[in-house]
């Protein structure tokens, strides 16, 4: 019962603000509530206390004893939804498939699939030495094993 109330809880607040979204949720046993969310935008610490506030201060602290911990995805963390995919279009991405890891610029995501875009190094056709080539590679989300924005300084 006490997950049920959170999740509604916590859809609402999302329903309210649409440029939210729903990394994860997680209650242990001792009812220590952890949601990781992200956004359109990014996440600030008013979107986390907005969150927060809207969980916390709609359930009875006298009946049900619980912690509260709200957080956005962190930047090293790895890609899960498709709408993370379309906020980093234009950054380059570290993606892992059963094959290969690919690091390229993402340049587009859709519902089905994201499109890298890279410069490699291949050996010439006819000849000795190497020419650089332009590749692309539509991958589909169920391919996916992980994928991450590489941070670059």
């Amino acid at each position: 019962m006490f997950r049920t109330t959170v999740e509604d809880l916590l859809e609402s607040a999302l329903q309210e603000r649409d440029d939210l979204f729903l990394i994860s949720l997680t209650i242990s046993g001792d009812n220590a509530v952890k949601v990781i969310i992200d956004g359109d935008e990014g996440v600030s610490v008013e979107d986390c206390m907005f969150i927060s506030r809207a969980i916390e201060h709609n359930i009875d602290r006298e009946e049900i004893d619980f912690s509260l911990e709200v957080m956005s995805a962190g930047a090293a963390s790895p890609l899960l939804q498709s709408r993370q995919y379309v906020k980093n279009i234009g950054r380059t991405l570290e993606v892992k498939t059963e094959t290969e890891t690919i690091e390229a610029v993402l340049v587009d995501a859709n519902e089905d699939e994201i499109v890298l875009e890279w410069k490699a190094r291949e050996p010439k056709p006819v000849g000795k030495g190497k020419v650089t080539v332009q590749k692309k590679a539509n991958i589909s989300y169920n391919d996916i094993v992980e994928a991450k924005v590489m941070i670059k300084f």
